[in-house]
């Protein structure tokens, strides 16, 4: 599979938290070309502001290999990384972040500027699938104003 098809496995776990009126965020990891851990935000089930996706995707992770690193993973989450879990992914040492919709407003990029928060080695690659994964945030932000 390729960024896109795996991003769309990223898309439906952000359409799951849609469902639940999480705010619609989905992610995947990957590993070997297969998925070890897919993850939605559930923020308010687990009335956690810390659980987010990738969070969630990146403990899954870490429990299926028995290892806190991640170096040969590639994370897709639909929308560009906060700083917290931008914070995370530098300690898992993963080798790929690949995130759809850019996130202006609280996106890792408002805090972090110029000063790249990942690990040195990681990856990044923004804008897959963007307006699909922007929509779903779009769609859901409408119906709560």
């Amino acid at each position: 599979m390729n960024d896109e098809q795996y991003m769309r496995q990223a898309l439906t776990e952000a359409q799951k938290a849609f469902e639940k009126d999480e705010v619609p965020i989905g992610a995947i990891v990957v590993l070997n070309n297969r998925i070890i851990a897919r993850a939605h935000n559930q923020t308010e089930l687990l009335t956690d502001s810390t659980a987010h996706a990738e969070i969630l995707a990146l403990t899954t992770a870490y429990n299926f290999l028995g290892s806190k690193y991640l170096p040969e993973a590639t994370l897709y989450v639909t929308v560009e990384p906060c700083l917290m879990c931008s914070g995370a992914l530098y300690w898992s040492k993963i080798g790929r972040v690949v995130f759809g919709a850019y996130d202006d407003k609280n996106g890792y990029r408002r805090v972090a500027g110029a000063n790249n928060p990942f690990h040195p080695k990681t990856e990044l690659v923004g804008g897959v699938l963007a307006e699909e994964c922007g929509q779903l945030m779009k769609d859901f932000f409408r119906g709560k104003r």
